[in-house]
């Protein structure tokens, strides 16, 4: 199965004013990116503590919807521990309409000690399998007119999720997952997998093997699949890529490297400071990442 190549943008909402937030979403709208991407986190993360501003992921993934007209939306990864799926299917839904059917659905096991402590959120020692049963909820009320589950961490009774997605039968799931367990939930649940806590651009640590983790990762996820019987080529394999907006010789061959890895969907991270600058910059590059597959390839096996 081949997949087109698919080029996006983040800006997660972090150290970002509104101001850059929206100018963001109208440079990939209007430069013809396939995807633009903010992320879920209720306390800053990475180098300089919790404490700096960050905006809420699905309000933004709202304000994504009106703000833009064609760009494709969505949360690299939503944190399932965050909310319950039921309201997460609802949001879901709700900017699926707002958008016009335009929503990619990240979702992820969750991982910030900080946040679910600050917050007295739970379920962060059993966050497979609270997701696992996450991700069964969020079919049913997408898809079932009345459902039920009884689980170990959720019960549903005689539940009702209207209206459904614009996109049927839901809107395709990217699931952000690193760990042996996740991998069996990505090749059971994912249309896309995103290579959370793998990225492709790591260094290699010392004594790892010469092939790149992310790679045999994506194997893994191929015997997984076929332990279950369905084709692995069906879940296609995202990768987020860090730029200043410099080289950009160097972005094209890192972004061709990737693609012949099998990474057909590309995510730029977009430095806060700096993110409308390297937006402009990478709209500019827009065509020369175009050249590395004018046509579907098939993910190399």
């Amino acid at each position: 199965m081949g997949h087109p190549f698919r080029i996006g943008l983040k800006l997660g909402g972090q150290d970002a004013t509104a101001d850059d937030l929206r100018a963001i979403w109208r440079i990939a709208d209007e430069a013809g990116f396939d995807h633009v991407w903010c992320f879920d986190h209720y306390a800053s993360i990475g180098e300089g503590g919790p404490d700096r501003p960050i905006f809420e992921g699905w309000a933004l993934q709202a304000a994504m919807a009106v703000a833009t007209k064609r760009v494709r939306i969505g949360c690299l990864v939503t944190g399932n521990t965050y909310r319950p799926p039921w309201m997460l299917a609802k949001l879901a839904a709700t900017v699926d309409h707002l958008s016009g059917g335009r929503l990619e659905f990240g979702i992820g096991a969750a991982w910030a000690e900080v946040e679910h402590r600050m917050y007295d959120i739970g379920g962060l020692d059993h966050r497979v399998g609270r997701l696992t049963e996450s991700l069964r909820i969020l079919k049913g009320l997408w898809t079932e007119d009345r459902f039920d589950f009884a689980g170990r961490y959720y019960t549903l009774r005689d539940a009702i999720g209207n209206p459904k997605p614009v996109q049927r039968p839901h809107p395709p799931i990217w699931i952000g997952a690193g760990g042996d367990q996740m991998l069996k939930v990505v090749a059971r649940y994912a249309d896309v997998w995103n290579a959370t806590g793998a990225a492709p651009t790591s260094p290699r640590p010392p004594g790892a093997p010469a092939k790149e983790r992310p790679v045999e990762m994506s194997a893994r996820i191929d015997e997984e699949c076929a332990a279950i019987g369905r084709d692995p080529a069906s879940i296609r394999r995202s990768a987020q890529l860090p730029w200043d907006g410099k080289d950009r010789s160097a972005l094209v061959e890192l972004c061709g490297r990737r693609l012949e890895q099998g990474f057909t969907e590309q995510i730029v991270m977009l430095p806060a400071p700096q993110a409308v600058r390297v937006a402009d910059a990478l709209a500019a590059t827009l065509a020369d990442l175009r050249d590395l597959a004018p046509a579907a390839r098939p993910r190399p096996t």
